[in-house]
């Protein structure tokens, strides 16, 4: 069965449930409040009517996209889903509120009040209805092993066996399917008479791959505690839910949230950097920004290129692959500031004073005016407006020699500019850009809107100093 149709029948279900609210408020509007008002008058179906049975519904649609409400709908709970519900009909229902009612012919307040009521009231029953039924309609598929998510079990010890034992055991599945387990233990198997062996620590992204895993459970000793960082690391990126075992520190501390109180005792280790609503809002501004400056500056973007093509021999843009989001290559596009074979004797960095730049070169330098095509990149997705610089591959082999933390950067997109190149600049060697990497990992792990607009004020007073190289 095809888990992602089940975000689409969620889409579906919410606007055919919204044009039904909205039909339900326009004809209560209609025979209800506004009789009491203006007296018995025949509810007709006008242009307005029509108009707000296919807006309002995209509408919410688009809302509910901007939360993430219609990605791994299958592993969603009826409980949060009816908070989740209660809390986006009360915001959208102000809106609509705002938007479509206040400027009724009224002006009494219980009119008001009862209108809002009914609103809101309407938009939460037709839309949550629906949304049990679909939800318990998974809830009750997985609960009988019909739905499941292919499961790789980390460890072969004793705690990995009891935690396996555990889960198949249940009377009412929480939806595990066991592929296999990765044996990082030397000694005796526990877990060989149960499930295939698929290999060591090396052989988790093949198999990950291989066997469309879904959900990592890692069940190892405390004493292992290198071992699970490392696997952690290794993890990132991969396109499972991570889960462990959580020992009794973890859980006296007050460090464990479980999304799950009646399974298994298992810590979820989230992959979102960012809340779906941030993310997506993230999104929409790269793609608004930079397709709004591509447009208003391009007379500039022809004078810069002008300028570049009479000042000396060779291309206007450069273009130079670079690794990207989950370690991707991608080609980076720039306006040309050095001279054709400038790295004849191999991959080089810029420098102080380097020989290699053009005249232009170096004033598109200082404004960074160079980086403008960029915002090609960020609108077709490659790259993000704020995000850790890119680099090539040549280099990043020997920044994780000496950095291995350097994989964390891939995480999200590469960006125009950065927390790093704010608070350090340009690097001219490998020390220097493992120096400004610092930087751009604290700003992953404090990832957030907010942090992005100041990133860009930075930016802009940089740009305004001509403090580029």
């Amino acid at each position: 069965m095809n888990r992602n149709r089940f975000g689409w029948i969620f889409a579906l279900s919410d606007f055919l449930s919204t044009a039904v609210a909205w039909f339900i408020f326009y004809v209560y509007r209609k025979e209800y409040l506004e009789p009491a008002v203006f007296g018995d008058i025949p509810v007709t179906f006008n242009n307005r009517f029509y108009l707000g049975i296919i807006i309002i519904p995209t509408f919410w649609l688009l809302f509910y996209y901007l939360i993430g409400s219609y990605k791994r709908v299958y592993r969603r709970s009826r409980l949060s889903d009816f908070g989740n519900t209660i809390a986006v009909s009360f915001l959208g229902s102000i809106t609509i509120f705002f938007a479509l009612v206040l400027d009724d012919f009224v002006k009494e307040p219980k009119y008001f009040r009862d209108a809002f009521v009914v609103l809101l009231s309407v938009n939460f029953i037709c839309r949550y209805l629906p949304r049990f039924v679909i939800l318990t309609y998974i809830k009750n598929k997985i609960v009988k092993r019909q739905i499941g998510f292919n499961t790789l079990l980390i460890g072969d010890n004793q705690k990995a066996l009891d935690l396996y034992n555990e889960l198949e055991s249940e009377s009412y599945s929480q939806g595990y399917f066991f592929r296999g387990f990765i044996r990082l233990e030397n000694g005796e198997s526990y877990l060989g008479e149960h499930l295939p062996n698929l290999g060591g620590m090396d052989d988790i992204p093949r198999t990950i791959k291989e066997k469309y895993i879904e959900d990592v459970i890692i069940a190892l000793e405390p004493e292992t505690k290198q071992h699970i960082e490392l696997l952690i690391e290794q993890l990132d990126g991969e396109p499972v839910v991570v889960k462990m075992i959580p020992d009794m520190y973890d859980i006296v501390s007050g460090r464990v949230k479980m999304r799950n109180v009646f399974g298994a005792a298992l810590i979820e280790i989230f992959p979102e950097i960012l809340p779906a609503l941030q993310a997506n809002i993230k999104r929409l501004l790269d793609i608004s920004v930079s397709l709004f400056l591509l447009i208003a500056l391009l007379p500039f973007y022809a004078f810069l290129a002008l300028w570049v093509k009479t000042s000396s021999k060779g291309p206007v843009f450069f273009k130079q692959e670079r690794i990207g989001y989950k370690g991707h290559p991608f080609h980076i596009i720039k306006f040309r500031t050095m001279v054709v074979d400038a790295e004849v004797a191999g991959p080089q960095l810029s420098k102080t004073n380097d020989p290699r730049i053009t005249r232009a070169g170096r004033i598109l330098r200082k404004y960074r005016f160079d980086e403008l095509p960029q915002f090609y990149n960020v609108l077709i997705g490659e790259m993000s407006l704020v995000g850790p610089r890119p680099e090539r591959q040549f280099f990043i082999d020997q920044i994780v020699k000496k950095a291995p933390q350097y994989k964390h950067l891939l995480k999200v997109k590469p960006g125009i500019t950065s927390w790093g190149m704010v608070k350090y600049g340009y690097a001219e060697n490998v020390e220097q850009m493992i120096a400004r990497m610092k930087y751009d990992l604290l700003y992953i792990e404090n990832m957030s809107l907010s942090m992005d607009f100041k990133i860009f004020a930075y930016t802009a007073i940089t740009i305004l100093g001509g403090r580029g190289k």
